[in-house]
């Protein structure tokens, strides 16, 4: 006797350019992301290369084992994109022309000012009978077909395209799979580690509750904490958390949901009337892209300098070639005076400077590889301070600009201007 099996889902992610490495896959984890706000886990994933016999084998075992099975790529107009004809053929149905799929690809093409030739309607050809799933933003429509009792659906290996299509993908798999409530706060922290903040609540003796799952989430500059509860009775337990959070480590949050370093410092400014302007060596310009990638940002900063140079430091921002020649590029007399060479030039109320050894090589006994100065403030309160930062170059360089933007934000807020970052490093 045929059951059906558990309610279940799986991911199948396809193609040679995943295999090789050619192409990292951050589509599954935008797919188990969007399945976790609606309280739905992913339960396997798998991934195979463009081989006809591989990927039948997988859609099969996994349409077996689960209720809902999401097929990601090989929807294109290339040979090697298999996905509608192995599930054509595992259902025992026909792939044909779909009227609604051609005339999607015809406008999509036309939109370009070309013609469709035989490539592009390879993407026309579907299983008999499937559901269509819009795109967008690209031609390859996706659809979705029950294969046994699992609902198999198709989404293209485009990233822009696949979260275009999500909303539609994720009311398809509710139909099979039970949802329900999430509430996830997210917090964007910076300056302190995983560890550094269990252990600040753990020697809290905050009694932590159980309905309230703390998550992290790792990144460059930025460690996300995530605060998620499953029942609309536990947001209180969900805000008493937060609470604590705040005031355990409060200077160290600098937004909820995706807010950047650069926002909430902008957000500083423009609360207050001010600007900023940077003055940068060894970061090479990224604090000044990391302002100006947010929209909005003209009103915040007018002007930025990327002397990397020590002529340049001197010509432009006034850096005294004394010092210079004396303390080295990377001391506290030149940052200082690179900032006020920068607030000067600029008018701005605020500023940033930074010089630094960002390695590989260049380092020293006295300055080794990673040594930065950083200076920040205003004419009238300027701070100054040296950090040693482990890593490779292009770490280094993330980390120095994210304290820039942070340092600034805390001078303005009134918040600490000792972070945890400065705290625990050995001096």
């Amino acid at each position: 006797m045929t059951t059906n099996p558990p309610a279940t889902i799986a991911l199948l992610m396809t193609g040679d350019e995943l295999m090789r490495g050619d192409t990292v896959d951050s589509n599954s984890a935008k797919i188990a992301c969007a399945l976790a706000e609606t309280g739905v886990v992913v339960q396997e994933k798998a991934t195979v290369g463009d081989d006809r016999q591989r990927l039948s084998a997988a859609i099969a075992r996994l349409a077996e084992d689960h209720a809902v099975l999401i097929v990601n790529g090989g929807l294109g107009p290339t040979s090697d994109d298999l996905t509608a004809e192995v599930i054509a053929q595992l259902a025992g149905i026909a792939l044909v022309e779909h009227a609604k799929a051609r005339t999607h690809v015809e406008d999509w093409c036309a939109r370009r000012g070309i013609t469709a030739n035989d490539a592009n309607l390879k993407q026309a050809f579907m299983p008999l009978g499937a559901q269509l799933i819009h795109n967008p933003r690209g031609s390859a429509l996706g659809f979705a077909v029950d294969l046994g009792h699992c609902r198999v659906i198709t989404t293209p290996g485009v990233p822009s395209e696949l979260m275009a299509m999500l909303p539609e993908v994720l009311a398809l798999t509710s139909e099979r799979v039970a949802t329900h409530s999430v509430h996830t706060l997210r917090l964007q922290t910076f300056g302190m580690g995983e560890s550094s903040i269990q252990q600040a609540i753990n020697d809290s003796g905050y009694a932590w509750p159980a309905q309230v799952a703390l998550g992290f989430r790792a990144g460059l500059p930025q460690l996300e904490l995530k605060l998620t509860v499953n029942d609309d009775a536990h947001i209180p337990l969900q805000r008493a958390c937060l609470d604590h959070l705040q005031a355990l480590m409060g200077d160290h949050i600098i937004g909820e949901a995706s807010t950047t370093l650069a926002q909430a410092l902008a957000h500083a400014l423009r609360e207050q009337h001010k600007t900023v302007t940077t003055a940068e060596s060894c970061t090479g310009g990224l604090i000044a892209a990391m302002i100006t990638r947010e929209p909005g940002s003209s009103d915040i900063f007018q002007a930025g300098y990327v002397t990397y140079a020590n002529d340049i430091k001197h010509r432009i921002l006034g850096v005294s070639l004394d010092d210079l020649d004396h303390h080295g590029a990377v001391s506290e007399a030149v940052v200082r005076q690179m900032l006020v060479g920068a607030l000067a030039h600029s008018g701005a109320d605020m500023g940033i400077a930074v010089s630094g050894i960002a390695g590989p090589g260049g380092g020293s006994e006295e300055k080794p590889v990673g040594t930065v100065w950083l200076a920040w403030g205003s004419s009238d309160i300027m701070h100054t301070r040296r950090v040693v930062i482990p890593g490779p170059r292009d770490d280094v360089q993330q980390l120095v600009a994210a304290a820039g933007l942070d340092l600034v934000r805390r001078q303005l807020l009134g918040l600490p201007t000792e972070p945890q970052y400065f705290s625990r490093q050995a001096q």
